[in-house]
C-alpha cells in the first residue's frame, strides 16, 4: 500500500438537512478506538499471570482534529452541538481504510490565537453509543 496523504482524513458532521460536510479548517485529524478490558485474574492464575476476559469490557471510538478557525457553516453546527450537549451523527474517512459514522458527544472544544498569527481550534469527539465501520 501505498503512503496516504493526512490531509484526505476528513471528518465530516451530519447538517440539518442529513448530509454529510467536512468540518473545515482542520489541519491534524486522529482516531483512536479504545476498549477497555475486564481482569479476571484471581488467586489460581497460572504464575500470578493476568488473565482477561474474551470479548467484554467498554469499546468506544474518539475523534480528534486541530486547525484554523474558518467560521464555516459546520463551525457553527459544532458550537451548537458542544452548547447544547447533543449527540450528533459523524463520519471520518481515511482514505485506502475505511470509515467510521456514529452519533459523538463534543468533549473538548478549544479556541486559541496569538496576536500575530491566525485563530485556532481543537475538538474532540467521543462516541455516544456504537459506531460502523466499513472498509474502502
Amino acid at each position: 500500500m501505498a503512503a496516504q496523504n493526512g490531509r484526505d482524513m476528513l471528518i465530516k458532521i451530519k447538517d440539518d438537512l442529513d448530509s454529510f460536510i467536512t468540518v473545515a479548517g482542520l489541519r491534524t485529524k486522529s482516531l483512536k478506538f479504545n476498549a477497555k478490558t475486564i481482569d479476571v485474574t484471581h488467586s489460581e492464575s497460572e504464575d500470578a499471570w493476568r488473565e482477561l476476559l474474551p470479548g467484554s469490557g467498554v469499546k468506544s471510538v474518539e475523534i480528534s482534529g486541530e486547525g484554523i478557525f474558518c467560521d464555516s457553516a459546520s463551525d457553527a453546527l459544532v458550537r451548537a452541538s458542544f452548547f447544547a450537549q447533543t449527540a450528533r451523527s459523524y463520519q471520518m474517512i481515511l482514505p485506502d481504510f475505511g470509515m467510521i459514522e456514529g452519533d459523538f458527544l463534543i468533549n473538548t472544544l478549544n479556541y486559541t490565537g496569538s496576536y500575530n498569527g491566525e485563530a485556532n481550534y481543537e475538538l474532540v469527539l467521543v462516541s455516544a453509543g456504537k459506531s460502523q465501520f466499513t472498509a474502502l
